[in-house]
């Protein structure tokens, strides 16, 4: 007997996102959105600014409900908040009273994990993100890129299913960025979650991706290409950015990208596009 088909991580559906507006009327974000996202898989979603990348993120976590079609995570209805994915924002969440020990072991308190433990499973996390050395450090005193480590240990700790991150190198420098990166892909292939990364660098995208997503200029914004990124793993981010391959993707994306950036500036201008 074949084994049964495994339910995508994340499926959206027909999905449409609307707000209302203070002077009346409704305001759709993102309309007809399908995407799945396979267990494993990692998956950037690029658009231009103001498009819904950040909105299909906040859905998948359950933070807004569909105005239309629905959320479904490994095949079943998402009822509220999901407690399957670990979400890792642009900001960090970094309590700026507490050393990069407590900011990592609080994220378990919800769990119930005894302090004891949660503390020598934050130590462990934090020696993973290359910060041993740093575990009483308040934020104030770590860099940037030292910062979004704590933060991305904060969120991995919980050994989340699928992980959503929004922008999250986006603060940093080039160098720390190519760093933040490859230490991802470094933790992911060594426990493969799914993964659904927005980010407004191409090169970002396609270096990290499985998958590619192009979402159009918004209102009402939608799908317009999903590409397979088919470049060999492991990747080094500086390298990958080298191969004939990656160029090759990157102007495959851009020639459809650089349309709706094209819009979405002209409609910002005020500006028939």
């Amino acid at each position: 007997m074949p084994s049964p088909p495994v339910a995508p991580a994340v499926s959206l559906k027909a999905l449409a996102i609307a707000f209302g507006l203070k002077g009346g009327g409704r305001y759709t974000a993102v309309d007809g959105i399908d995407l799945a996202v396979a267990p494993g898989e990692f998956v950037a979603i690029v658009g231009p600014t103001g498009c819904g990348k950040s909105t299909l993120l906040n859905a998948t976590a359950g933070l807004i409900k569909p105005f239309t079609g629905k959320v479904e995570i490994f095949g079943g209805p998402l009822p509220g908040l999901n407690a399957r994915a670990g979400y890792l924002f642009q900001q960090d969440a970094l309590m700026p009273w507490k050393t990069a020990l407590d900011n990592v072991a609080v994220a378990l308190e919800p769990q119930g994990v005894p302090r004891a433990k949660a503390e020598d499973r934050a130590r462990e996390w934090l020696r993973r993100v290359g910060l041993s050395a740093f575990l009483d450090r308040y934020p104030h005193m770590l860099s940037g890129g030292q910062k979004k480590r704590v933060a991305l240990a904060q969120c991995l700790i919980r050994d989340p299913e699928i992980l959503l991150m929004d922008e999250p190198f986006g603060p940093l420098d080039a160098q720390t960025r190519q760093i933040m990166g490859n230490l991802l892909l470094e933790l992911w292939a060594a426990d493969r979650k799914a993964v659904m990364f927005v980010t407004h660098d191409l090169e970002e995208a396609i270096a990290l991706a499985d998958r590619v997503v192009v979402m159009s200029a918004g209102p009402a914004a939608g799908i317009i290409g999903d590409f397979t990124v088919a470049l060999p793993r492991p990747r080094d981010i500086a390298e990958v950015r080298l191969e004939p391959a990656f160029h090759h993707i990157h102007k495959e994306i851009w020639s459809k990208l650089r349309i709706e950036v094209q819009r979405a500036y002209a409609a910002g201008e005020g500006v028939a596009p």
